[in-house]
């Protein structure tokens, strides 16, 4: 597959605080995010070393905000932003955001680990 749409996608996953849809390009994985209840990361990325994403995402957001902190500093990521998360952020998503991502298949594989091990504990 060389294309993908928010309404095409292979994987749809429901959660509480999101909708995440999701198909895998040649070694890049497309996520099409809908957050429903504001939240922090922290908490789903605590597992991973240092409590922060590793995995490197490019993307754009429609709607809504973000903050994403770093070990010395925050971005502040708003609709029409395209946008770079290099590796050590944590996140931090308003309700009502909506987003594109782009991530490396395998190295996302361990932050998505990270955070159903997370979800599935809290719940």
């Amino acid at each position: 597959m060389s294309k993908v749409s928010k309404t095409t996608t292979d994987k749809v996953v429901e959660f509480p605080i999101a909708e995440d849809r999701s198909s895998d390009l040649d070694g890049y994985t497309v996520n099409f995010v809908t957050i429903k209840e504001a939240h922090s990361m922290a908490g789903m990325l605590a597992s991973l070393p240092g409590g922060h994403c590793a995995c490197p995402h490019w993307g754009y957001v429609f709607s809504g905000r973000m903050v994403v902190h770093y070990e010395d500093h925050d971005d502040v990521i708003e609709a029409g932003d395209a946008y770079y998360l290099a590796p050590g952020h944590v996140p931090e998503i308003d309700a009502g955001t909506e987003f594109l991502m782009f991530s490396p298949a395998d190295e996302l594989k361990a932050t998505d680990a990270a955070i159903m091990a997370a979800l599935s504990s809290a719940g």
